[in-house]
């Protein structure tokens, strides 16, 4: 069931990064991890009170990320705390020696609603190339196998760059495979250590996106992407082809029939289009709170203030949940508000996050008509 939520006072999900200790050295780290953990981490007193004010926030979902969350002696402790609050939480950790059979059991037992592995390749060496660190593709196959005993519904997340666009096809096929419930796959955005060159180009963007739509058709996992809203952009026009919709077509419905929303995935969908700071907030090791981990501007700390307070007032924040105040294309776009382009790749590709999706080569329908 979808809750209902205003995204101008409630987050949708809410992505805390426990820490930002990692062994492994990916190419593209958001976090440019580090192998040791920071002094200055969110402690088990200042986590519980964080999970208290994210539950009032109409009870968002919560993902553990970092870094490597099970390098947090204490993530069980504060997962169970969350649990026993009633918040949904899933976790994201590395694909490393960490992941004990004893940790996912444990996970298991606290009522972690998901557990997330990355595989970004359908091989061990595109996948080991990826992540910086040989032996990752197979460890992470084993440990599924592991929650497949358990019987934890397994996410796989997958980054989209030009060191794996060649072999989609087999990564969904492996996806199948590995029996799993939803394929989260992200694009993208040059910041950490990703690079711009590391990046498909907008075309094949494009291109991604409508395979994705045709591939949602049979496959039997749900699929969704991050920093892609202009997927959801694609999802609706191949709709209105498919249906030859050509005029006053509810983008909304079309979302809604097509499963972009619902509860395919037994954790619930957003009823619209979640974006940077919209619907979507991002918490630090330290506490600092950014609309997005691809998106480094920081709008406050949790040890300061409320983290309602910062979602909801924080000028930042404001100005990303108003699709008007979009410069460019986006912001004259038909699709703006289910849509309105990644705003952290707006930012890493022009310093202003409020610039146009740099990688998506629709043109809309106000731009044409003044070319006419």
């Amino acid at each position: 069931m979808v809750i209902s939520r205003d995204f101008n006072k409630d987050p949708f999900i809410v992505i805390w990064e426990l820490t930002r200790a990692c062994q492994l050295k990916c190419l593209h780290c958001r976090a440019e991890a580090q192998y040791k953990t920071d002094p200055r981490e969110l402690t088990f007193e200042e986590g519980k009170k964080l999970i208290n004010d994210i539950y009032e926030m109409n009870n968002p979902m919560l993902v553990f990320t970092g870094g490597d969350p099970l390098l947090r002696q204490d993530v069980f402790d504060i997962a169970e705390y969350a649990v026993k609050k009633g918040v949904r939480v899933s976790m994201t950790p590395s694909a490393t020696p960490n992941v004990t059979k004893e940790s996912i059991e444990k996970a298991k037992e606290v009522g972690l609603s998901r557990w997330a592995f990355s595989l970004d390749g359908p091989t061990a060496e595109v996948h080991d190339h990826f992540r910086g660190t040989a032996g990752s593709f197979d460890l992470t196959i084993e440990r599924i196998q592991y929650l497949h005993e358990l019987e934890i519904p397994i996410q796989i997340n997958t980054v989209i760059s030009r060191y794996n666009y060649e072999y989609l096809d087999e990564m969904a096929a492996l996806v199948e495979k590995l029996q799993c419930v939803l394929w989260s796959v992200f694009f993208l955005v040059p910041t950490g250590r990703g690079q711009e060159k590391d990046m498909i180009s907008p075309v094949e963007h494009e291109k991604v996106f409508i395979w994705l739509q045709e591939l949602s058709k049979h496959v039997p996992f749900d699929i969704k992407t991050t920093a892609a809203q202009h997927y959801r952009r694609v999802f609706i026009q191949q709709k209105m082809k498919q249906e030859k919709e050509k005029e006053n077509i509810s983008y909304l419905d079309a979302l809604t029939r097509q499963g972009l929303t619902g509860s395919i995935d037994g954790l619930g969908r957003a009823p619209k289009g979640v974006n940077d700071g919209n619907g979507f907030v991002f918490i630090s090791h330290i506490g600092d709170v950014y609309p997005s981990g691809l998106l480094p501007i920081k709008a406050g700390n949790v040890r300061e203030q409320p983290l309602a307070e910062i979602y909801r007032e924080s000028p930042i924040f404001k100005d990303l949940r108003n699709p008007d105040k979009y410069k460019g294309k986006c912001g004259v776009c038909e699709f703006r508000y289910v849509c309105g382009g990644s705003r952290s790749r707006a930012y890493a590709m022009t310093g202003d996050y409020l610039e146009s999706e740099p990688f998506c080569v629709y043109v809309p329908k106000a731009l044409r008509s003044k070319k006419a």
